[in-house]
């Protein structure tokens, strides 16, 4: 996995924020049992800068805590297979022959707020939202109560099992 990380916002967090979003993203696809090379780019932001892509790209014009955006189009969720059909030459990075798995936008205040919010470390919302975002890039999504059940067992087996957990 390649993980490219872009911090607009220049956050400085109490952890390496590369090193976490990586850790976070090879646990949720070692998880989903995906075995596709891939890249995933991340960028850092504050609140105008996520305000303006979830106005442009969603219609909602206000500051969110993560966006996430799938290059992959799937059957069903965590189905990888299609990744490996016609779509396959889309994604693929010429330079690199990885697939080009998504981009996630994390809103840096909003991982400092909620972390306070939550009483959890900033490490952990952060890891929260990686988490998260990667499992839209999967193909998963919240918008029905059993898919939001599905999404939130996951993102807490995954945190558990990193040991990065709400204490």
């Amino acid at each position: 996995m390649v993980f490219y990380v872009d911090n607009e916002a220049n956050a400085k967090f109490d952890f390496d924020i590369e090193q976490v979003a990586t850790l976070v993203a090879t646990k949720v696809l070692e998880y989903e049992k995906c075995d596709h090379e891939v890249e995933i780019s991340l960028i850092i932001t504050g609140d105008e800068g996520i305000r303006q892509m979830n106005n442009e790209f969603r219609g909602i014009d206000r500051p969110t805590d993560v966006l996430s955006f799938p290059n992959v189009s799937y059957d069903a969720p965590g189905d990888f297979s299609v990744m490996d059909g016609e779509q396959k030459i889309d994604l693929l990075n010429p330079d690199s022959g990885n697939i080009m798995f998504g981009d996630i936008v994390i809103n840096e205040n909003r991982v400092r707020e909620q972390a306070k919010e939550y009483g959890h470390s900033e490490k952990r919302e952060f890891a929260f939202l990686i988490a998260h975002s990667m499992l839209h890039l999967c193909g998963y999504d919240h918008m029905q109560e059993d898919e939001a059940k599905v999404m939130e067992k996951k993102q807490s087996d995954v945190l558990e099992e990193l040991g990065i957990t709400r204490d």
